[in-house]
């Protein structure tokens, strides 16, 4: 007898199920800043063609030198089947949104602002095929909501991957109440084709991993704010006591001190107060110390 817990769900229709599913050839990422060029890097590695687009030339450009820095990074961790050269040969970046003809999938990673998603994914789905896949990689807004400014909204899906894309082995998949049934099957199946698990939830605000993640991590910085234990040991206790990975307070840093903040935000106006963001959050946020990517947030990074 197994010693594995389960649950009905587990055996039921609705299971993701361990099956993968052959990847598009060609895929678009809308937006190529850290997580975007995380999620081209990983269909790189997937064996397909991948197409980045950004909001001009320069962004393109850096965008490139984003993904084209993970890609010789995975050669070196000998993680590629070819060569990073070969990888690289089948990158697109440009900022013209019309290249994205012809893409399977498209995947938005832009900013989460509810009216720049809705706009530039309806402006994508007019440049790709009617049977195409559209999904969003929104950590917390809600599927439905982004849905009803599209013509297709059963060809979208959320695909919310976690950072850094290229050491996550997650990504959360969210089922809108308009998503065609066949994408609840393939697109998990791509997840598990790209080596990464999939977790399939229905929409709901901030989904599973955001809702869980964002309460633990709002309370840590409460913990601090009152004077209760320093950051490190906050972390220490999380980390040493119930096996996280990292602690709370270093994993906002990871993602963005801003980007957690505007997420408890609107949490807040969904759930509740019990969302509402520690005054000690919104102040770094106000004052630039925003985590990893502008060198300090509750720790000092010097990278």
């Amino acid at each position: 007898m197994s010693s594995t817990p389960s649950t009905a769900e587990d055996e039921s229709e609705g299971h993701s199920g361990n099956i993968k599913v052959a990847l598009p050839d060609r895929v678009g990422v809308l937006g190529g800043g850290r997580m975007g060029s995380g999620i081209a890097h990983a269909f790189l590695l997937g064996g397909c063609e991948v197409v980045v687009i950004e909001r001009d030339a320069t962004e393109s450009a850096a965008a490139r030198g984003r993904v084209e820095s993970a890609v010789l990074a995975s050669e070196k961790r000998g993680l590629l089947t070819g060569s990073a050269q070969e990888a690289l040969s089948r990158l697109t970046t440009a900022a013209d949104r019309g290249v994205l003809s012809g893409c399977g999938l498209v995947v938005e990673a832009v900013p989460e602002v509810l009216d720049l998603k809705t706009e530039a994914l309806a402006d994508v789905e007019r440049h790709i095929a009617p049977d195409a896949v559209l999904a969003s990689n929104t950590s917390s807004m809600s599927i439905e909501l982004i849905a009803a400014a599209l013509a297709r909204p059963e060809r979208f899906i959320g695909m919310h991957f976690f950072n850094p894309v290229p050491a996550s082995k997650l990504v959360e998949i969210v089922i809108g109440p308009q998503t065609a049934a066949d994408l609840r099957h393939t697109v998990p199946g791509w997840v598990r084709t790209l080596g990464k698990t999939a977790v399939v939830v229905n929409d709901a605000p901030g989904f599973a991993s955001s809702r869980l993640g964002l309460a633990l991590g709002l309370e840590a910085v409460r913990m601090l704010e009152e004077g209760v234990a320093s950051a490190t040991d906050i972390d220490a206790a999380m980390s040493l006591g119930y096996g996280h990975p990292m602690g709370p307070l270093r994993l906002t840093d990871l993602v963005g001190l801003d980007v957690r903040l505007d997420i408890a935000r609107y949490l807040q106006q969904r759930l509740g107060d019990r969302f509402a963001p520690p005054q000690l959050l919104i102040d770094k946020v106000e004052r630039g110390h925003l985590g990893r990517k502008s060198g300090q947030g509750f720790y000092v990074w010097n990278e």
